[in-house]
């Protein structure tokens, strides 16, 4: 049982949690700050219970926010409390008769009572000053001892300095003096802003579960600044002789006065009573619009009845916040709302460890975000309610999707006995926008004339397996390849858990329908399996097939899917691999699909993350864009079934067409060729065509750096430019009767030349 003591209308009490023996104050009824930097009374009583109790490695006071002070701090008061009791047990040492060290009588008035004030008294609530009154003392006792003429004094002199030098030294072997000490010149006796150096707590709001560090980093360098959603500070660090990268947010919901932090937590707390049922979690975005309008009634009215006077903007605010902490992920939600985010990992044990982003420009980052125990339990029940999948002890893994204001996001979570030190989470933000090749060329993922390279592949309706590594930036990739689709054709998606940008395609007026199936890592969940889903898209009528990710036994049913749709659609799909021949091994040996049936596979492009010669910094890059020859029996390594088409240079960093490419020797372009009469048998035309749709999206991209207008790259503008070039193509050869690449170029960038005047005028309006 945790021990209480109520003092001065605080109440303390020590308990444990996970490893830690926390030392608890809750001042709700107290008038004084809890605050041991800024507040001496504060710490005199922390300094004091800490004395009384040993092993205390947290501290946390309560009132109105929760202030919690880590290990590190801890130790540094536990050091002055081990000081405090030891003097306090031994007070003989301070008393008149050994201050009086035998013949030192005339003296003992003077020491005895200014050294129990600094011992007894200073020491506890501000053990700066008491370090810096005994440098003071100790030098007015040696100019007195310079002074004395008489043996009896220089004795007496001498004794009480060695008594004070015991002391000092003490002191400056704890680890607060020794971070303190370079602040000790124009020192003031009384001055807590040495304290505030020091002593930085993350500070929680009642309303709130996770904790944040909201002090910046010591001695850390910034490197950029910037806001989201409106009000939320983002500032980035380097920190000194450490390689990581320091994330700091500071939300609004840290930056409100007292007064609305009291009506936030009111209003939380009548929310508490509502809770949403789990048939409100089948329609997140309907619960919580229902939510909004309720937590906005019950906001303006509180508000109201405390004679706050708030504005619609200060309303929907608080709402937005009240929201967040009830039926959202609190402040989950505000960190995937900056879109240079792509992950964000959570690890256990909660409280403990902060949370860790993938930067776009930054790479990996440590946050000022710490998520408790609490918080965790609440994102698990809400994404079991969402998803309809279990995660306990008999499921201790779930996958599932996230659609949160801002961002949409896939999300894994891990529990024990699979992860002993309980809950652990992984999101993964996916892009607003669908991703596009004149995007990843501006990224230098690829160049033009890959591009154009695997636009020319798609319109052939070729198969393709994205390959790579987690983070390769594999999904990514293949929703740029759905985007080079003409909108005239159907797509199916088939995907376990909803990544790619479905929602947003259908609303670029793509023909597209979206099947979700079970995960392979579910059980006893009520979703088809992804090979029944797979096998269901061959009855869904003429169509390409997209597989979000190929990971167990579905790879069988679809490649009876390219089988059958061989020549006729496109289908892709993303792996786990890092080759061509990883790709073969994982597909025939790992999954167990027919050799001969891989040979439907035509393209293997390879995603690749490299990293800087320092190992700080990562790029992803396309590394190889491979076809599988058709003419190999047992091994397509050793037979030569893999001719690359474009490989990646690291001197020049980007992919360059190979030899076999330039001279003609893809037997897939071959293919593609011979049932288009106006490729069949010429190599050339192939080829032109290919770099005329290289030669468009890299004016494109040119255009778009020079005029800083990244809207251009986007799908929208991409997919206008790609219909136009289709609509040129057809135009050209009608009139001419053949494709005339250079005519057709021109035509396409009269028209683009045109569209971009249009732009510019929109812009200035």
């Amino acid at each position: 049982m945790p021990k209480t003591e109520i003092n001065d209308k605080i109440v303390f009490s020590v308990d444990r949690e996970g490893e830690d023996n926390i030392l608890r104050g809750d001042y709700s009824k107290s008038l004084q700050l809890p605050s041991i930097e800024d507040n001496p009374r504060c710490m005199a009583k922390t300094v004091e219970k800490l004395a009384q109790t040993h092993g205390i490695t947290k501290i946390i006071f309560f009132q109105k926010r929760e202030y919690e002070y880590d290990y590190e701090q801890t130790m540094m008061l536990n050091e002055i409390a081990k000081l405090f009791l030891y003097y306090s047990k031994d007070k003989t040492t301070f008393s008149y008769q050994a201050l009086s060290f035998g013949r030192c009588r005339r003296f003992v008035d003077a020491w005895y009572n200014e050294l129990q004030h600094i011992i007894f008294d200073l020491m506890i609530k501000d053990p700066f000053s008491a370090y810096v009154e005994l440098k003071r003392l100790k030098r007015q006792e040696q100019i007195l001892l310079e002074k004395s003429i008489d043996n009896l004094s220089n004795y007496c002199y001498n004794k009480f300095i060695g008594l004070l030098n015991q002391i000092i030294v003490q002191l400056e072997q704890t680890r607060f003096i020794i971070i303190a000490k370079p602040y000790l010149a124009g020192y003031e006796i009384g001055d807590r802003s040495v304290y505030r150096r020091i002593f930085k707590p993350m500070i929680k709001p009642d309303f709130m579960y996770t904790k944040l560090m909201s002090a910046y980093p010591k001695g850390g360098e910034e490197i950029a600044n910037y806001t989201i959603a409106e009000d939320t500070e983002i500032t980035v660090f380097k920190l000194q002789e450490n390689v990581q990268i320091f994330y700091h947010m500071m939300p609004p919901e840290f930056k409100l006065s007292e007064e609305k932090y009291e009506l936030l937590d009111v209003a939380k707390k009548i929310m508490a009573e509502h809770k949403p049922k789990k048939s409100e979690f089948v329609d997140p975005q309907r619960m919580r619009e229902v939510f909004f309008n309720v937590g906005r009634d019950l906001i303006e009215e509180l508000g109201s009845y405390r004679n706050m006077k708030l504005r619609e903007k200060e309303i929907i605010e608080l709402t937005a916040i009240l929201v967040r902490y009830t039926v959202g992920f609190g402040l989950i939600e505000v960190l995937l709302q900056d879109e240079e985010i792509q992950d964000i990992s959570i690890n256990s044990p909660m409280g403990h460890i902060p949370i860790f982003i993938v930067h776009g420009k930054f790479d990996d980052c440590v946050t000022n975000i710490i998520p408790t125990t609490t918080e965790a339990e609440s994102w698990a029940s809400k994404l079991r309610m969402i998803s309809g999948r279990p995660l306990d002890e008999a499921n201790p893994i779930l996958d599932t999707e996230l659609d949160l204001p801002g961002a949409n996001t896939r999300v894994s979570a891990i529990t024990a006995p699979l992860n002993p030190t309980g809950l652990a989470f992984s999101f993964r933000r996916h892009r607003d926008k669908p991703w596009t090749l004149p995007l990843f060329m501006k990224f230098k993922m690829i160049n033009s004339l890959a591009a154009g390279l695997l636009s020319f592949l798609i319109d052939g309706t070729r198969t393709m397996l994205i390959c790579g590594t987690r983070s390769s930036g594999k999904s990514s990739f293949l929703s740029a390849l759905i985007v080079e689709i003409m909108r005239r054709y159907r797509v199916i998606t088939i995907e376990d858990t909803l990544e790619l940008p479905v929602r947003q395609l259908r609303n670029l007026g793509f023909n597209i329908q979206q099947l979700k199936v079970a995960s392979a890592l579910s059980h006893g969940t009520a979703e088809v399996s992804a090979s029944d889903g797979i096998r269901a898209t061959l009855r869904l009528g003429d169509s390409s097939l997209i597989v979000g990710e190929v990971r167990s036994k579905e790879a069988i049913s679809l490649y009876e899917a390219m089988r059958v749709g061989a020549a006729a659609n496109v289908v892709a799909g993303t792996i786990h691999g890092d080759s061509p021949y990883g790709i073969y091994d994982r597909v025939v040996n790992d999954i167990g699909v027919p050799k001969t049936s891989f040979k439907a596979t035509d393209i293997c492009i390879i995603a690749t993350p490299i990293k800087s010669a320092d190992g700080l910094h990562r790029f992803r890059r396309i590394t190889q864009i491979t076809e599988v020859r058709k003419t190999w029996e047992n091994d397509p390594l050793l037979e030569g079934a893999f001719l690359d088409l474009m490989k990646y240079d690291s001197k020049k960093d980007e992919l360059i067409p190979t030899p076999e490419l330039i001279n003609g020797e893809s037997e897939i372009l071959k293919i593609i060729a011979g049932n288009i009469p106006d490729f069949a048998a010429n190599w050339d035309a192939v080829w032109e065509n290919i770099e005329t749709r290289a030669q468009c999206r890299q004016k494109l991209a040119d255009t778009a750096l020079k005029l800083k207008d990244d809207e251009m790259m986007e799908a929208g503008f991409v997919i206008l430019c790609n219909d136009v070039f289709h609509l040129m193509a057809d135009k050209v050869k009608e009139e001419t009767g053949i494709l005339d690449h250079k005519k057709i170029y021109f035509e396409w960038e009269q028209w683009f030349e045109q569209e971009i005047k249009k732009r510019k005028l929109n812009r200035k309006e």
